[in-house]
This record gives structure tokens, sequence and C-alpha cells, in this order.
């Protein structure tokens, strides 16, 4: 998939790959092993940014959650990346959030953010109570959602 079709089509929530296209490269490559890393990994979906002149060069962006480094429950360092809609790299939806899954974004709006992504709701308002965001946003993922995505032929890759 284009990282058009991601902005358009993926879920804030889903879990999504993105490749460069090309193999691999042995261990012992370490520089260009990492450069690879770089291109070839995979994050979930926590914002889509800009969007109204989406066939305008950027236009829209979307961010992903690569990954936490830190100790225990303390995060030191959390990595996004974020991807402009003419990305030339190519993207899978890996898994769709499940329904029933409550997504804690920071704010209402387009502009939200996910935090976090709950199981349901009971884990999604503990979650909320320890972390602490005020102007927080439930927001469930229901089987109309899921079916939308299905009947449009967007069912995870």
């Amino acid at each position: 998939m284009s990282a058009h079709t991601i902005f358009e089509h993926a879920p804030i929530g889903a879990i999504v790959a993105w490749s460069n296209g090309t193999q691999r490269p042995p261990e012992r490559r370490s520089r260009k092993l990492a450069a690879w890393k770089n291109d070839n990994s995979q994050g979930r979906l926590i914002s889509k940014q800009g969007g109204h002149d989406i066939g305008k060069l950027g236009g829209g962006s979307f961010t992903m959650h690569e990954a936490d480094f830190g100790g225990g429950v303390v995060v030191a360092i959390r990595v996004h990346r974020t991807f402009s809609v003419g990305s030339r790299l190519c993207f899978a939806i890996v898994e769709r959030p499940p329904i029933g899954s409550v997504r804690v974004l920071d704010g209402a709006g387009d502009h939200a953010e996910l935090v976090h992504l709950a199981p349901h709701r009971a884990a999604a308002e503990q979650w909320l109570s320890q972390h602490g965001h005020p102007k927080a946003v439930l927001d469930e993922v229901t089987a109309d959602e899921a079916a939308a995505d299905a009947i449009e032929g967007r069912t995870a890759a």
C-alpha cells in the first residue's frame, strides 16, 4: 500500500509495517543494517495530520509509535516516526485495533493523538486514572467500524 492509502484508510491504533523493498543486509554490515532497519520496521498509528489538500504534495502526514526505551515502568525515550503521504516506502496494515478495544486520545478533534490502546473501557479508565491526561477522550472501536473496513476492502493486509 502507499502512504496515501494508509493515511486514508488505516484506523488510529492499527499496527502498520513499512519497507523499502530491499533485502536485509547481513549482521556483519552494521551500517547498512542500521540504514535498512530505518526503512523497514513497524509501529502503531497514533495520529494523522493535515489532509485537507491531500492531492497536493505535502498535503498530509501520519505518525507512528515505533518503540519505547527505558527501564521498568519508566519510559526514557519514545520513538515516533512521521511519514508524508508522498513517501516512497511500501506500507501494510499488520493488525487493526480489535472490536471493543478503546483508544485513549490526548484530546478531541482531528489533531488528537493516541496515547494508549486498551482492550476494553474499564482498562482504559483504569489506565487514565493512573496516567492522568486531563483532556483525554475515550473512543471505542466498534463493530460498525470493522464492518465498514471489510465492505470497503480495507481488512488487514
